[in-house]
């Protein structure tokens, strides 16, 4: 049978109050706080982070020429892997952590107009870090995603997905299971955390200064171990349109 839907639904709840963050910020302490202002911890939550504010906390920031709004593009080329397409200003391109995405996910929003921010080196790892950190410091086991803002091939507008996790499994694997009618799930993957990064959007908001959210009441089978790069990032020899 497939997994059941999280029971009496869900709460997606923002969590203001985060200040400004600069490159060496206790990050996680921060969020600890900020949360036990707001919605609180509890066990099982899933609290999804911004990945500016992380990769602010964790210095991947660089100056660039203010008056120029394409002095970050050498820096896109330098933090590609691939470009895959280019149309204009716009480049398409394969990141080194495998994300195919605009700019390598470079972009000049929510910062000084002199400064560029990067992804984070491992986003994986910065999740697992804050996640161990509200352990350590709450004795409360959590879920941390970060997210980000993409775009998707054939669709128009953006929506956040997860480009880091811990704590919570990337991929519900429905293969096996079987559909309301009774017939067996073949292909059926679920991308958990990308539905969640996405539904923690709702909340948060592009240019509101929320960087966090809170997703409570998820069912047990959501919760493990995982990681988005090796688990939800397609290998090239199994994608069709690379």
């Amino acid at each position: 049978m497939a997994l059941p839907p999280a029971p009496g639904g869900l709460s997606i709840l923002p969590v203001p109050g985060l200040p400004e963050i600069a490159p060496g910020d206790d990050l996680a302490g921060l969020i600890i706080e900020a949360c036990l202002a707001g919605p609180g911890l509890e066990a099982d939550d899933v609290v999804v982070v911004s990945q500016k504010v992380v990769s602010k906390a964790e210095g991947r920031l660089v100056t660039v020429d203010p008056d120029d709004p394409l002095a970050h593009k050498p820096l896109v080329l330098a933090e590609s892997a691939r470009v895959i397409r280019r149309r204009g200003e716009l480049i398409i391109s394969e990141t080194k952590h495998g994300f195919v995405c605009a700019n390598a996910g470079i972009d000049r929003s929510n910062v000084a107009p002199d400064i560029a921010c990067l992804l984070p080196e491992d986003s994986d790892r910065s999740a697992r870090r804050i996640r161990d950190a509200i352990f350590g410091r709450t004795d409360t086991r959590v879920a941390v995603i970060v997210a980000d803002t993409f775009g998707r091939p054939w669709r128009r507008g953006l929506t956040d997905v997860a480009i880091g996790s811990a704590g919570i499994k990337p991929i519900l694997d429905l293969r096996g299971t079987r559909d309301a009618v009774g017939r067996e799930l073949a292909v059926t993957e679920v991308c958990l955390v990308d539905e969640l990064a996405g539904a923690a959007e709702l909340v948060r908001g592009k240019a509101t200064g929320v960087a966090v959210a809170v997703i409570r009441g998820g069912p047990d089978e959501w919760f493990g171990e995982g990681s988005v790069v090796e688990e939800i990032v397609r290998h090239p020899a199994e994608d069709l349109f690379r």
